[in-house]
């Protein structure tokens, strides 16, 4: 591996057990040195900027601690920098490239995922409840210029002021602030009800997806509408929240992925009061959603289904009913069941729904399999007759075989104690038929041989110009076995039912961005972005060439980044 700008205060804690604490200080010259150095050597106009004011997080002990003795470590169980919160609030710095950029890739890929799963003294429970960290990579001419920051939530805010955990998160309910041991409130329960339903109580920790809207502004999003918080792709700074001029905020919770394009953006609002979805739009440039349809849940439980993510077609929005159902008396507990806010309802069926984006109409809701889905890969219409009608809906997405288990393999002692052991739940790449004539049932199939990319799936992106058109290629989280978290990328095509793998020993990459080439004419003419967290405490950005799959490039960080999620790409201007 070619050598790196270090920074000397990150180096020292590439190792990094999962019982770390870590505590904020601030000062406005609290820069090491050594990254001083490395900053003045960075002849870039982002570099140049504030200089001082750096914030940063430390171990809480006298000193930092040396790295242990290779001989020391033989025969111990090291937890995996995936699941380990970043040693700093912010870095930034460029790397130094192993292979060859290509000259036509010229802008920032942003991911978004938690970082900081600590406060205090309370370590969180699942990796959904980390505090939002963005990473950048910003291509230019041939060179990578990096950098991560932690996003300036009211719950990240709050917790850092506080010490301790003051929003509801995934699987986290703040502990009551006890003023006087000998009174107990008996108004208490009543008043975290008000607070949890009015929304006041829920976090705005933007953790999941960044997403860049149609006029250029950046926000990254989470499933609470208040967790919409705008930033600057350049320097990771927090600009504030994205204040929606409608109504619908009372909803308090949305699709954690709409579906962006340079005219629009798509989304879904669970109801949960009179349980079914609002499908609202929104036009570039505007901060006012307008509501297209409202489909009615066709179950009989309280309570929509869980709607992660959906596709849309060239002129439909597909709805997901999963079984997996949004419930209130899951969502009041102050400890978490194994699913969370969620129940699992199979008895009551599970459905998909189609409606028309011109109209609003529901033109098809239809009963089919049993499925667990966080993410939606793509959909289109199909004309099986040849007259120009679509006839049929292909929605494909990453299943889980309908096993629930997945959420609770998510937990992040599981995901430190459990490495080298078989235990990640089999998925698949799932796909839906939908008539369009009426028909009751729809059907859900196994679209590529689960074996072939390990039979894990998840984390997955496509061509962005082939969005709600027929598409043959899939990137996407695969795995080699055993493995307890998706290790490895796939490139899968759905059409000659063949996959394509990369892997490495010991990694956990995250989600594989495609990004395709200017005026390229072929699907998987681009390059696979993702970043890799590996083994040994440290990280590196990886480059795959879309067609190929095979490395071309490579550039691997001064220190080790946890796992993230959802990223996105700005072209250059």
């Amino acid at each position: 591996m070619a050598s790196l700008i270090t920074t000397k205060a990150m180096m020292s804690h590439h190792h990094v057990l999962s019982s770390t604490r870590i505590t904020t200080h601030y000062s406005d010259n609290s820069i090491g040195e050594q990254q001083l150095k490395t900053k003045s050597q960075v002849p870039h106009r982002l570099f140049a900027r504030r200089i001082f004011g750096v914030t940063r997080a430390v171990i809480n002990s006298p000193a930092p601690s040396p790295l242990p003795e290779k001989e020391k470590l033989e025969g111990e169980r090291r937890c995996h920098v995936a699941w380990t919160s970043v040693q700093q609030e912010k870095w930034e710095g460029e790397l130094t490239v192993q292979g060859k950029i290509p000259t036509w890739l010229n802008g920032t890929y942003l991911r978004n995922g938690p970082g900081l799963w600590n406060i205090g003294d309370h370590d969180f429970r699942h990796l959904f409840d980390g505090y939002s960290t963005l990473v950048k990579l910003q291509f230019d001419g041939g060179r990578i210029f990096a950098g991560h920051r932690l996003l300036e939530s009211d719950a990240y805010k709050a917790a850092k002021k506080h010490n301790r955990l003051c929003y509801r998160e995934f699987s986290e309910t703040p502990k009551p602030v006890i003023i006087n041991r000998n009174f107990k409130n008996p108004f208490s329960g009543i008043g975290e009800i008000v607070r949890l339903f009015s929304g006041e109580s829920l976090t705005d920790n933007a953790n999941t997806g960044v997403i860049k809207l149609g006029d250029g502004r950046v926000m990254c999003l989470t499933e609470t509408q208040k967790g919409s918080i705008l930033v600057d792709h350049e320097t990771l700074e927090t600009i504030g929240k994205f204040e929606y001029e409608d109504g619908l905020s009372d909803h308090m919770i949305q699709s954690a992925h709409p579906i962006v394009t340079e005219t629009e953006m798509w989304t879904l609002i669970p109801d949960l009061v009179k349980p079914g979805y609002r499908v609202v739009r929104m036009e570039a440039g505007s901060n006012k959603r307008e509501v297209v349809g409202r489909v009615r849940c066709r179950s009989g439980s309280w309570g929509p289904g869980w709607v992660h993510s959906f596709a849309v077609t060239e002129n439909y929005v597909v709805i997901p009913e999963m079984p997996l159902r949004y419930s209130v008396k899951n969502l009041l507990r102050a400890e978490p069941t194994p699913l969370y806010k969620f129940e699992w309802c199979p008895q009551d069926g599970a459905f998909l729904h189609v409606m028309s984006k011109l109209t609003g109409e529901v033109v098809a809701s239809v009963e089919v399999p049993a499925y667990v889905t966080f993410h939606f890969i793509n959909a289109y219409e199909e004309d099986e007759n040849g007259d120009g009608k679509a006839t049929v809906i292909i929605a494909d997405c990453c299943e889980h075989n309908a096993d629930t288990r997945i959420l609770d393999m998510l937990r992040l002692h599981t995901l430190r104690s459990s490495h080298g052991h078989d235990v990640l739940p089999d998925a698949r790449i799932g796909r839906f038929r939908i008539p369009l004539d009426g028909s009751k049932y729809g059907k859900l199939e196994t679209a590529v041989e689960a074996e072939k990319h390990g039979r894990a799936m998840d984390m997955c992106s496509i061509n962005p110009l082939y969005l709600g058109q027929k598409y043959r290629y899939v990137y996407a989280c695969g795995a080699k076995r055993p493995c307890n978290f998706p290790n490895a990328l796939s490139k899968v095509d759905i059409v000659e039912k063949k996959v394509k793998n990369w892997h490495e020993p010991g990694i956990i990459p995250s989600e594989p961005f495609f990004v395709p080439r200017p005026g390229a004419t072929h699907e998987d003419d681009g390059v696979v972005i993702s970043i890799v967290s590996e083994e040994n405490g440290g990280s590196f950005a990886i480059l795959l060439d879309g067609s190929s799959f095979e490395e071309i490039a490579r550039a691997k960080f001064p220190y080790g980044l946890p796992y993230g999620l959802h990223g996105c790409w700005i072209p250059k201007q």
